[in-house]
């Protein structure tokens, strides 16, 4: 599933192309993705100009010239690919741990803009979706309305964390997933913050004393954008280099590293796997306790 670093270097990507542009084109070559696509899909968007590209949590929004807001979520293989100038260019790709889709029998969405650029959305597996909703009642919507904290925003601090922490009953791990209560953070990120912060997966959440809690507050800020800067350097190299505009792949410490040894200076411990929730964790028994 992407997550926030990847999703915000889709947005910076995409933003170029989506702002001040009018949509002249929609083909939509499939009835629904992970849901149906809403009622009039095209003829809601045909005409209407974009007037911002945000992000929150792990969706995309686009706001519209008509009152509306159209939110994208690429779901678990989704990616936008890019042609402009008859250069073709593709967003992410190369944005994910795993590998995205180029395989054209999964182009379900065409944008063309009057700008001469064209957006095809590609997704192997149908989770994502697109939706159509009120701009004024963006945030009272289903899909918004009980999203927790943004972890880049200036309300997330280690105080509001340190009490998240506090009033859950869970392990550590799946509080920081929780998205009720913090918004955007995923899988890979949060087993990096967790090892920055030298605190385990299985600790109960609310034995974290208010130090590790400003310890890992800290850890969530610098992964998240340390991830976000490269992928903004990598953006730019790619664009001046060939055109693509891709991402960067990330050099996790303890993700995906089952048997590696830790690279804490100093730390002779070994990476270790095990389930929560039905997901792999990846952390060094050693030194995160």
């Amino acid at each position: 599933m992407p997550e926030l670093p990847e999703v915000e270097t889709v947005r910076r990507g995409l933003q170029p192309v989506f702002v001040g542009a009018r949509f002249l084109h929609v083909e939509k070559r499939r009835p629904n993705l992970r849901f149906p696509f809403p009622e009039r899909f095209v003829e809601r968007l045909l005409g209407r100009r974009v007037t911002s590209l945000e992000r929150r949590a792990k969706y995309l929004l686009a706001e519209l010239d008509s009152g509306e807001t159209l939110a994208m979520h690429l779901g678990m293989s989704g990616s936008f690919r890019i042609v402009a100038e008859g250069a073709p260019a593709t967003v992410a790709s190369e944005a994910f741990h795993f590998p995205r889709s180029k395989a054209s029998e999964h182009d379900h969405v065409v944008f063309d803009f009057d700008n001469g650029a064209r957006v095809v959305y590609n997704d192997p597996r149908r989770f994502g979706f697109m939706k159509l909703i009120p701009t004024d009642d963006l945030y009272l919507d289903p899909l918004f309305a009980d999203l927790g904290l943004e972890p880049l925003s200036d309300r997330f601090t280690a105080e509001k964390l340190s009490a998240i922490l506090h009033a859950a009953r869970g392990p550590l791990k799946a509080t920081l997933l929780d998205q009720k209560r913090i918004a955007g953070l995923g899988n890979i990120y949060v087993c990096e913050a967790l090892h920055r912060a030298r605190l385990s997966p299985e600790r109960p959440a609310v034995s974290a004393p208010p130090g590790k809690a400003k310890a890992l507050h800290g850890a969530i800020r610098d992964v998240l954008e340390e991830a976000i800067a490269a992928g903004g350097s990598t953006l730019r190299d790619h664009r001046q280099a060939d055109g693509e505009l891709g991402y960067f792949q990330h050099a996790f410490a303890v993700y995906d590293r089952e048997g590696a040894p830790c690279p804490r200076k100093g730390c002779k411990g070994t990476i270790k796997r095990i389930a929560q929730g039905g997901r792999g964790t990846f952390y060094c028994p050693k030194c995160q306790t």
